[in-house]
C-alpha cells in the first residue's frame, strides 16, 4: 500500500487544529502562511511540487 501527502493539506490541517486550540492564532497562522507562498513565489520552489 502506497500513501502520498501532499504538504498543503496537512499544514491545513494543523493550522485549522491550532485554531480551534487557540482561537488567537489566527493572525500569526495567516502570516505564516502568506510569508511561505510569497517565498516560494518569489524563489521560483513551486516547480518542485513542493506545494
Amino acid at each position: 500500500m502506497n500513501i502520498h501527502l501532499s504538504l498543503m493539506p496537512v499544514l491545513a490541517l494543523v493550522a485549522g487544529l491550532c485554531i480551534l486550540v487557540k482561537p488567537k492564532l489566527v493572525s500569526f497562522i495567516v502570516a505564516l502562511y502568506l510569508i511561505v507562498v510569497g517565498l516560494v513565489g518569489i524563489l521560483g520552489l513551486g516547480r518542485f511540487n513542493i506545494f
